[in-house]
């Protein structure tokens, strides 16, 4: 890019003693402010990924990687649909599932619900819940003793615990002399879950699949098939892939089409961040204009001297090019080597700031994550350092054109 002779003049000029020292303080805020824009551009996009794979881990944690459901409404041939889908190379698990709508209550308390039958054996094959247990276990769902488990910001809105007894309204209803009557029954809670999402917390009613037929009068039929793969983000392909397998009408959708408002609102405010963030980095790197401009100036009667010399407008301007160039790529390297750090040890640093000042900054009564989960993805780092480097070089090539266009003889007339 550069020449030899303009990279040492270039660095001649950028080493030595400048008799403005206001040019070096310009510099230097140049240098420190592309820095502090990089730092900050990796450490925040490292913490926005740590949130959404934290939160990702947390809604597939209760949704399948993908699932298998009729067009007509109740899945009747799920054990062949299991067997097929199981022969797929990246298929690891499955377990049937029963989901409905319904409401539970106890005493004058009344709730919505999401009621789900699950095969407690199959279960923790295809989601965490298992491991997300503030009481009890899912081993504690036996067919016909009609037992629940309830997430516990729902169970703390019932005022219940486990071994209270609570009603569970069934959106089937039943018709007597009396009229179409809601079907109800008793349940006794067998534990509660916590996975981290008021969604599934507040909501969410577990029990065994064999209750839930009986409850909803489905004979042998289930809601549909979840199915676990060895990669989630493979979920769309492998998702298309047992749509043409499997005989029949059948829809086969996968967790990104279940919350795709969701994760592309994480993504628009990634790309809204980084736009934000990095309009730091242009405006210290338009610094260098400034700087470049006042070293021309400065420098004017040299350009002048090295022109007779027999200088072409094309070298000074790969001069002063230099110049700015080595501003942006040593702020560019300092904020990088800063950014990396902070990411990879803010889970540390922040616990840290919060324990010296008393304070915390994700208090767990209101936030259902509170702490800063880091996530540092290499792509960023060299897209965020590309982009720096590219504003970097363009702030240089004004004033570095301005130096190319210096007229000998104007400028030496009064030396």
């Amino acid at each position: 890019m550069f020449s030899p002779y303009e990279l040492f003049v270039g660095l001649r000029y950028t080493r030595a003693k400048r008799r403005n020292h206001f040019i070096s303080f310009i510099s230097f805020t140049s240098m420190l402010g592309i820095a502090l824009g990089v730092t900050a551009l990796i450490t925040v996009l490292s913490v926005m990924n740590g949130f959404e794979n934290e939160l990702r881990h947390r809604i597939l944690g209760m949704t399948s990687h993908a699932t298998i459901s009729s067009y007509r409404g109740n899945l009747d041939r799920w054990q062949s649909l299991k067997e097929i889908s199981g022969k797929h190379p990246q298929v690891i698990a499955s377990a049937p599932y029963i989901q409905k709508e319904g409401m539970v209550s106890h005493g004058q308390q009344v709730n919505g619900a999401i009621l789900r039958g699950v095969d407690p054996v199959l279960e923790p094959s295809v989601s965490t819940v298992g491991d997300k247990m503030v009481s009890g276990s899912l081993e504690l769902l036996k067919t016909g003793q009609y037992r629940v488990i309830i997430g516990q910001a729902l169970a703390d809105n019932l005022g219940v615990a486990e071994g209270d007894k609570i009603t569970v309204v069934s959106p089937s209803a039943s018709v007597s002399i009396a009229g179409v009557m809601p079907r109800l029954k008793r349940f006794t809670v067998a534990g509660t879950f916590e996975v981290g999402m008021y969604e599934y917390d507040s909501a969410m009613v577990l029990m065994h699949l064999d209750d839930a037929r009986k409850l909803f009068k489905m004979g042998d039929s289930v809601t549909g098939l979840r199915l676990k793969l060895d990669d989630m983000f493979d979920a769309p392909r492998v998702s298309h892939e047992l749509a043409d397998e499997v005989p029949g009408l059948y829809w086969v959708r996968d967790w990104t089409q279940y919350h795709a408002n969701f994760f592309r609102a994480i993504k628009t405010e990634k790309r809204v961040m980084f736009i934000i963030l990095l309009l730091i980095v242009a405006v210290a790197a338009f610094n260098i204009v400034s700087t470049l401009v006042m070293v021309v100036t400065d420098k004017e009667s040299d350009i002048a001297i090295l022109r007779t010399l027999g200088s072409t407008p094309r070298s000074i301007m790969g001069i002063f090019m230099v110049q700015g160039t080595l501003i942006g790529v040593i702020g560019t390297a300092i904020g990088i080597a800063g950014g990396v750090a902070l990411a990879l040890n803010v889970e540390t640093i922040v616990p840290a700031i919060e324990r010296f000042f008393s304070v915390q900054f994700l208090p767990a009564d209101v936030y259902y994550i509170s702490d800063l989960p880091s996530e540092l993805h290499w792509d960023d780092v060299i897209n965020i350092g590309a982009v720096s480097l590219i504003i970097s070089l363009i702030a240089t090539i004004y004033p570095a054109w301005k130096a190319s266009k210096t007229q000998p003889a104007e400028s030496l007339r009064y030396e």
